[in-house]
């Protein structure tokens, strides 16, 4: 027979085993629950990329309820609420993103470009020179073209110039940094490099009217009308209805 001794044991050794058990259970479920809160997100954001803005959301609120501390998935809320233009939810998400996690670049560079968007300059540019100045970034030139934009936003043209120079030393085919280096550059009346720039971004990017009546406008200056009428071709099958094809309508009557 067992002693009174070991039966305590015994049942010690159980209750060890038992809160053992449970603990397992416990963090089991727990990291079951972040996984699934993972593949929520993944379907927000994926639905938000189709533009298909009611789905993004059911998905991000599911993701939500299963981890509500997920850094994110309030990252990727606060921009579905840019969508949807309800500036104080998004900025919600943001400032609850950031509480969670001060350092994370992607929510530095996302806050940074939605304080800017809406005239908060000073803080939005802190936050974006944050983010691209971390070596964790492995994507830094779009906080520093989001920093340019915030710059031309306050007419800070030399200032954000170097933001999108910098952002091209790092990423010599970014986009969005060759189309406003287009843009500074046509300002300038220094019609080479603005032409320069745009060929270097038609390479990686789309034709926008924007674009298209700067480099017509471009081309003319530099004595080239053949080249100034391609793309007025361009501009008014592409754009028709644009600001800057109706511009073109005396000309073209």
């Amino acid at each position: 027979m067992q002693s009174d001794a070991e039966k305590l044991f015994n049942r010690i050794s159980f209750g060890f085993l038992l809160v053992g058990l449970i603990s397992c259970v416990s963090l089991t479920d727990e990291v079951s629950k972040k996984e699934s809160s993972s593949i929520y997100l993944q379907l927000g954001v994926r639905y938000m990329d189709l533009d298909k803005l009611e789905i993004a959301k059911e998905n991000l609120q599911i993701a939500l309820t299963k981890d509500p501390d997920n850094v994110q998935v309030h990252n990727a809320y606060a921009f579905l609420y840019e969508k949807l233009m309800d500036n104080q939810q998004a900025s919600d998400h943001y400032e609850r993103a950031l509480a969670l996690s001060p350092d994370d670049w992607s929510v530095q560079n996302n806050f940074g470009r939605f304080l800017c968007d809406r005239g908060k300059y000073k803080q939005g540019l802190t936050l974006l020179l944050l983010a691209s100045s971390t070596q964790l970034n492995d994507r830094q030139w779009i906080a520093l073209t989001n920093a340019g934009r915030c710059q031309l936003a306050i007419n800070s043209i030399q200032s954000a110039k170097s933001y999108f120079e910098q952002a091209l030393l790092l990423n010599f085919a970014y986009a969005p940094a060759l189309l406003e280096m287009q843009k500074i550059s046509f300002q300038n009346r220094d019609y080479p490099e603005a032409r320069s720039y745009l060929g270097r971004y038609l390479m990686v990017g789309v034709y926008t009217s924007g674009l298209l009546w700067i480099a017509m406008q471009t081309e003319f200056a530099l004595g080239s009308p053949a080249k100034a009428e391609h793309y007025q071709q361009l501009l008014v099958e592409h754009f028709p209805l644009s600001y800057e094809a109706k511009q073109l309508k005396p000309v073209l009557q």
